[in-house]
């Protein structure tokens, strides 16, 4: 009985009681009173005995009668809720695969126990993720953990299994088992096998690391003259103490040295496709990424630095006094780094300080139309003279290469550097370079003279000072990133289909086919730049789960001769990466004048990320994405997998319409292709998810909120939400044709809703506040939180399907 049941019959009671004493006589007699109750009592008795023999005699067909009773209010009640297609589903229509289960469990943990006291309009971030923040908590070696990590562990523990087994590896899709193979997958095994030994690393110390101290000392000298005095360094009456004139020097050999074990300092030389003539490769210049704290910004807090040239001190005495006393190694630094004359430590933080300074802000470093630059050899040369730029490439590169122009990120960086390189003593310089080795080579070696490097690196990020990875999720990534294509090759082979390449593909392909028709509904776009629009998205390549060619990683043989001349040991992990270091520098710059490789990829298969490449017009998908709870197998509801991986796509190939991808045509080149009233257009819509973006903020430890840069994140807001709709438009579409069906325990919530929670399930995540504001000054990236926030906030799908107030989008753009 229901409680409005329950009070109506209780008002019945009340109302019938006065009849039961309408035959006895008025009065105030209380004796009179008391009598007449006595005798409605024993007739109530009466009654009630009567009642209960009945009863008592039919008390089987009462029950009978009460149950059939209450199954036709349940049955009612029932197909009620199943008919009500905004709450529920019928039973035939909910999948109960094992794999629609798990997925629904998951999503289910992942989603806030208190969701239905949560408005999913404001904080659609907690109603999806608030159970897996609750459930995952930070390692201490973590600054972060979100989805993608979860999903990157799941990989590593798969390669794991691979790297820890004996060959032959049991594998899906196996190709035959063959010498090469053997050979490869030997290679691979040595490489993890000499990061695993913590013996043997910890036996050799800081031995190779001072090794390369050593090269560095023997290029740079700064006890000792350099081999051309009349320029370098400056004479000691010229008023200047640093480098003043270009020539072969030793400012020039110690660059390229530093760029062939992959050491970025002063200034960076890359290798790449030109933008506006994206079949030729040429050298770029940049500044470092990384002056030497995370970025720029951080070279502000006082504090932090005084404790950051603490740090150098600490580490590179340590170093010295492992070089041991009577060595000539390093003497001018000898003579100056103790514990109590920090005059050269100094000197080394104030010079990074002067070059981050100049550095480009993070924005504009990835703005094409701030760093594209072109200039030919002599005008380059003649911003920093000091350094023989010629002598650098012909040094690295092919002998017979001569460049025509090369593109310079930042001229007024190069200048600066200049002058700053006049005013700097060798002997600063030196202790420089010594320093950009050890933070590079800092986790290829184990002594406790590195700890304070480590200790200062884990707290600017939150982590426990003292914090270390688990040695074999580091040695994955060691792997990864020196033999990848092999370690992408048993990766595919033990997780990777087929059926989910193919799937994959058709989801890709069905995103193309509904952002051509958001392109041809884009009124604010002029006719003709519409129609350039759909050409480029027809001309997109999308490779999907692995390369085929450059490498083709399903040869052994190909993987073995393209790995040939890497030299790898089971014992020395530090020469490993160096090998390593050398190969990938060698491999880069021998691309030089030959026609840009459009085949090869710039993510490992095994990656749990994406891309567009706009000189190429290609998006790709490496294998590594493509798994739960971003990407599923067909048979499971595919408003999960458009929700997450079509969004993905969605998400990259607007890029190639977002503010860096409109700079590129429909052939790749950077050009100016949109005509002056579609890009008032666009700037104007722009300008509305750089506020939206700025809007948010995360905590900042000196206690002051710090704003994401609406600007630096631009491009990936923008290409957040045209994904988001291009996705749902595709799966709408494919729904129409072939409806779903709904997830055991999730029927409470419509097929509509579902994709938006799919997709905001794959943002889930945690971060440190340090972490965090590390993310806001150098990724262009939003925070996980504000990308579902803000992507919502964005789309009238979204809206709809969860009855908003309001379903107008605060930006829209496509």
């Amino acid at each position: 009985m229901s409680s409005a049941n329950k009070k109506r019959d209780s008002r019945r009671d009340s109302e019938q009681a006065p009849l039961l004493t309408d035959d006895a006589p008025n009065g105030d007699d209380d004796e009179s009173n008391l009598g007449d109750g006595v005798e409605v009592d024993s007739k109530v008795r009466g009654w009630l005995t009567k009642a209960w023999h009945w009863l008592l005699k039919n008390l089987m067909a009462v029950a009978i009668i009460l149950l059939l009773l209450g199954g036709v209010i349940a049955l009612c009640v029932y197909f009620a809720v199943m008919n009500n297609p905004k709450t529920s589903a019928n039973p035939a229509s909910i999948c109960l695969t094992p794999a629609c289960v798990l997925a629904a469990s998951e999503i289910l943990e992942n989603m806030s126990p208190r969701y239905h006291e949560i408005d999913p309009c404001t904080n659609f971030d907690k109603f999806v993720c608030e159970g897996w923040a609750e459930k995952h908590d930070l390692r201490a070696d973590q600054g972060s953990s979100s989805t993608g990590t979860i999903m990157a562990e799941n990989s590593q523990q798969i390669l794991r299994h691979v790297l820890e087994s004996q060959y032959p590896i049991d594998s899906q899709n196996v190709e035959a088992h063959s010498v090469a193979k053997q050979k490869i997958f030997e290679k691979l095994h040595d490489a993890y096998e000499a990061c695993m030994n913590e013996d043997v690393i910890e036996e050799a110390g800081s031995a190779p690391l001072l090794g390369v101290l050593r090269k560095i000392e023997e290029l740079f000298p700064a006890s000792r003259p350099h081999e051309d005095r009349d320029s370098f360094p400056a004479s000691p009456n010229s008023g200047q103490k640093g480098l003043l004139l270009k020539g072969k020097n030793n400012l020039s050999k110690t660059m390229a040295y530093l760029t062939s074990i992959g050491v970025g300092a002063l200034v960076t030389f890359d290798v790449g496709a030109d933008d506006k003539d994206p079949d030729v490769v040429i050298p770029f210049v940049n500044a470092p990424r990384q002056p030497g704290l995370p970025s720029k910004e951080y070279y502000k807090d006082p504090m932090l630095v005084v404790k950051y040239a603490k740090t150098i001190g600490q580490v590179l005495e340590a170093l010295l006094q492992k070089a041991g006393p009577h060595s000539d190694f390093l003497e001018s630094m000898r003579s100056h780094i103790s514990t109590k004359n920090s005059e050269l430590v100094e000197d080394l933080v104030m010079f990074e300080s002067k070059l981050a300074k100049a550095t480009p802000a993070t924005e504009e470093a990835e703005d094409v139309t701030k760093y594209y630059n072109p200039l030919n050899l002599d005008e380059t040369m003649a911003l920093i003279p000091q350094l023989s730029i010629q002598y650098l490439i012909s040094t690295l590169a092919t002998s017979d290469y001569q460049p025509d122009k090369l593109i310079v990120g930042s001229p007024s960086y190069l200048k600066t550097v200049s002058k700053v390189l006049q005013d700097t003593g060798v002997e600063t310089l030196q202790a420089y370079f010594v320093w950009k080795v050890v933070q590079a080579y800092a986790y290829k070696i184990e002594d406790d003279a590195l700890k304070p490097l480590i200790r200062f690196n884990n707290e600017l990020q939150g982590k426990d000072p003292n914090a270390s990875e688990e040695r074999w999720r580091t040695c994955i990534k060691v792997a990864d990133n020196g033999l990848g294509w092999i370690l992408s090759k048993f990766f595919i082979e033990k997780a990777f289909s087929a059926e989910a390449k193919d799937f994959g593909d058709r989801i890709v392909s069905n995103i193309k086919a509904q952002f051509i028709k958001k392109l041809k509904g884009a009124e604010w776009m002029s006719k003709d730049v519409r129609k350039l629009g759909i050409e480029k998205v027809h001309n997109i390549v999308q490779k999907i789960g692995y390369p085929t060619k450059s490498p083709d990683i399903r040869d052994s043989s190909t993987l073995q001769e393209y790995y040939e001349s890497v030299d790898i040991s089971n014992t020395t992990f530090f020469n490993n990466a160096l090998s390593i270091a050398k190969f990938d520098a060698k491999r880069e710059w021998s691309a030089l004048g030959k026609p840009t490789d459009r085949d090869e990829w710039e993510m490992t298969a095994d990656t749990v990320n994406a891309y567009y490449n706009p000189a190429g017009n290609e998006i790709v998908f490496p294998a590594g994405i493509l798994q739960p709870p971003v990407f599923y197998e067909p048979s499971i509801p595919q408003y999960l997998s458009y929700g997450a991986f079509g969004s993905v796509s969605g998400h990259e190939l607007s890029h190639a319409f977002d503010s860096t991808g409109r700079h590129y045509d429909e052939i790749g080149n950077f050009t100016d292709w949109w005509d002056d009233k579609t890009v008032h257009s666009f700037k104007d819509k722009a300008q509305c998810f750089i506020d939206q973006y700025h809007d948010f903020t995360v905590p900042n430890p000196n206690g002051e909120p710090l704003h994401v840069n609406g600007r630096l994140t631009l491009g990936e807001n923008i290409a957040d939400a045209g994904g988001l709709n291009a996705a749902f438009a595709a799966w709408k579409q494919m729904d129409a044709d072939e409806p779903e069906k709904f997830l055991p325990g999730l029927q409470g919530f419509s097929k509509e809703q579902m994709f938006f929670i799919s997709y905001s399930n794959s943002w889930c995540g945690k971060t440190r506040p340090e972490t965090a504001v590390n993310t806001v000054y150098r990724d262009p990236h939003s925070p996980n939180w504000a990308r579902i926030l803000g992507t919502m906030a964005n789309s009238r799908d979204f809206k709809k399907a969860f009855s908003c107030p309001s379903e107008e989008p605060t930006c829209e753009l496509w």
